[in-house]
Order: C-alpha cells, then structure tokens, then sequence
C-alpha cells in the first residue's frame, strides 16, 4: 500500500551537504503530492529557517519545527500551534547546564504568530554565545532576559565538544525538565517540553486527517529523528545516519548525496 503520509528531515536527508534539493528528489517529491499524499517537513529548524527549502520544493508543504515543539504553515506563515518550556523549567535547566557543562552558552528559541514576528525576538541568546552553524541570527541578553518568557527550545552550546557527550553528561541531571536530543554532534544540545518530538508534531498533523503512525513513512539521520523513525509505520535512515537512527529505523537507504529519499519513494511514485 502507498504511504498516506511522508515525513522527512531537512538537514542530512532530504537536502545534500550544500542544502540543495536534487532534481530527482523535488520530482518525486512532486509525485507524492500530485497523487493525493500528504508530505510533511519534520526538523529542527526554527520556522524562519523553512523558506529556503519551501522555495527549492517549488510548494509549500505543512511544517514541524523545533523538534516537533512548533506547527508551521509556510502557505500561510502562521504559527499554527507551539509547545513550550515554562519560564521555572527554563531556569532549572539553564542552572543544570551551566553547572554540568562548564562554560556552556544558552541560547532560546521563540515564536510568535508568524516565522518573522517583528513582535517576538525568535533567537536570543547569552552574552558570548559561539554559533554552531554559519549562519548566526541570534540577538545577545543578559542571562534574565533570555529565561525571562516561555521557549519552544533551549540551545546548549560548548564550542570544541561532542553534543553524544555534552548528551550523556546531562542526561544523568534532567528528569521531568524537558527532552535531550541533538541534530550535530558539533558541541549543540536542544531541550524540548517533555514528551514532545517529531512523531508528536507529525501525530498532531495527521491524527485529524485519519491518518495513523502504520500508514506514515518518515525519513532522517540524527538522533531527534529516532522517536520519528521509531514511531512511523516505516522509518528510513539515511546512508549517512547516526548510529542511534540506524538503529531506530526499519531499513537504510542510501546518503543525502545519493537520493536516499528518491530511492524509497519511487518504490510507489515514479
């Protein structure tokens, strides 16, 4: 039976390591569509950071964010439904990281009602903060403004450190505060609400559509997708995947270099 949803990953899956769609993904892509399927974005990016791949796609599919903490719709650029860390949970965690990993950067990530809310500064973080990626759109507080109103994510950053370790290291002194995972191992935790993720956010989209988890393929490569592949009636890895997707995944197809998400989906959209 075809899939009645796809869900995949942006970054490592379905775009390569220069962020480009291939053209033999973006057709496929286009197959699933023009036949009736829905397909859905499911990163870690923030919303602000999903027009760049709407635009590759040439349409405007619905999009979990954060990790499954935001529901965007490009379409319309509306925030359509976010989860958030409370501002106590926030200050437990920021005191836990700062003093499990010494030197460590915060950073968080907010919504307002679109993925440009003038209104709602959407990164901030604190004073001295190293970015992860190359291209840093964060604005610098004081500690009490950064944990001063809720968050859909918290950023954990130590420039030089494996994000397994900083992981393991945490994982041992957060409990009830929110979710660890990680979408680089370049020294980056996120922090989630509690129980939310991709297969969450994805849940919410198809649970109303009578949709259900066994009639969903999804694809990633990091460990934030494992509850996605995990959950999902097929789960894919990519070539490229970390050993913790691999292993939550059904198979594994080939890297983000090599159409690992065509591969699959022209076994019933060619």
């Amino acid at each position: 039976m075809k899939p009645a949803l796809v869900a995949t990953d942006v970054d490592g899956t379905l775009l390569n390591e220069d962020e480009i769609l291939s053209p033999r993904t973006r057709s496929v892509v286009r197959a699933v569509v023009d036949a009736g399927a829905q397909f859905v974005l499911a990163t870690g990016r923030p919303p602000r950071w999903v027009k760049p791949v709407v635009d590759q796609l040439g349409f405007a599919p619905m999009a979990v964010c954060a990790n499954g903490a935001v529901i965007y719709d490009p379409s319309a650029d509306r925030i359509i439904a976010a989860r958030t860390l409370s501002t106590d949970a926030l200050a437990q965690l920021a005191e836990i990281a700062t003093r499990v990993i010494p030197g460590a950067g915060l950073a968080v990530e907010r919504v307002g009602s679109s993925a440009h809310d003038a209104a709602t500064p959407q990164f901030v973080s604190s004073p001295g903060y190293e970015h992860a990626w190359l291209n840093p759109d964060n604005t610098e507080v004081s500690v009490e403004d950064l944990l001063s109103a809720p968050a859909v994510k918290l950023l954990i950053r130590k420039s030089g450190a494996r994000s397994a370790d900083m992981a393991t290291e945490l994982a041992r002194h957060i409990g009830l505060e929110g979710d660890i995972t990680y979408s680089t191992n370049n020294g980056l935790i996120e922090i989630v609400p509690l129980g939310i993720s991709k297969a969450t956010g994805i849940d919410e989209l198809a649970r109303p559509q009578g949709i259900a988890a066994a009639d969903i393929v999804a694809f990633g490569d990091m460990p934030n997708d494992v509850p996605m592949l995990s959950w999902a009636g097929l789960g894919v890895a990519m070539g490229n995947a970390h050993p913790d997707a691999v292993a939550a995944a059904d198979e594994v197809t080939a890297t983000n270099a090599e159409d690992g998400v065509a591969l699959v989906l022209e076994r019933w959209w060619l």
